[in-house]
């Protein structure tokens, strides 16, 4: 008879992928999700084309309007649940619920609309869930200096600033990675400093 084999299930996290509209959540999860992710797209219609602000993404032809969902298992220890915000403002309601649990999130940002990354930029700060600032490398360039991104941003050297590639699996998960080595930079400083 043979000895069994003891399998240890993967530690859940729960991560967040927040930013504005058309920034790349849904292809940042979809990038790198060892699961076909569930999407709630619809399609942007006219009405809604002056609100969702379409200008600087002419080709964006749907919207998330609750959530993204795909998961990635980092090694045996850790399993990455991944949940996708929606970016438009009337969605933010959302936010709370899609938040509660988690460990920390991953803030991309278009440059080219740097503005429309404050409301989640704001969120997280308030909440005080850790967080990292990607800037997503639309057309393979940074279009503009990252100490000139932070100060735009108005967030402090705690937060950490990183560049990366939405349709990039590997690109993606060096992100993740840079969100997790980050929550818990956070929690062993906090333990050391009896918080």
């Amino acid at each position: 008879m043979k000895p069994s084999v003891e399998t240890r299930t993967p530690t859940p996290v729960k991560i967040i992928i927040a930013g504005g509209f058309g920034v790349g959540k849904t292809t940042a999860v979809s990038s790198i999700s060892e699961i076909t992710p569930l999407r709630t797209e619809a399609a942007i219609t006219t009405v809604s084309e002056d609100v969702d602000r379409t200008g600087l993404v002419p080709d964006k032809t749907t919207t998330t309007v609750a959530l993204d969902f795909g998961c990635i298992t980092i090694d045996d220890d850790v399993k990455l649940y991944l949940f996708g915000t929606p970016g438009q403002d009337r969605f933010g309601f959302m936010w709370r619920d899609l938040a509660l649990g988690a460990l920390g999130a991953l803030v991309i940002v278009d440059t080219r609309r740097i503005d429309d990354c404050y409301p989640a930029v704001d969120y997280f700060e308030k909440t005080g869930l850790p967080f990292v600032v990607a800037v997503n490398l639309f057309e393979g360039k940074l279009s503009h200096a990252q100490a000139d991104i932070r100060w735009a941003l108005a967030i402090g050297d705690h937060v950490p600033l990183i560049t990366f590639d939405a349709r990039v699996k590997l690109s993606v998960r060096d992100a993740l990675l840079t969100v997790l080595r980050t929550t818990l930079d956070r929690a062993t400083s906090q333990q050391q400093h009896g918080r």
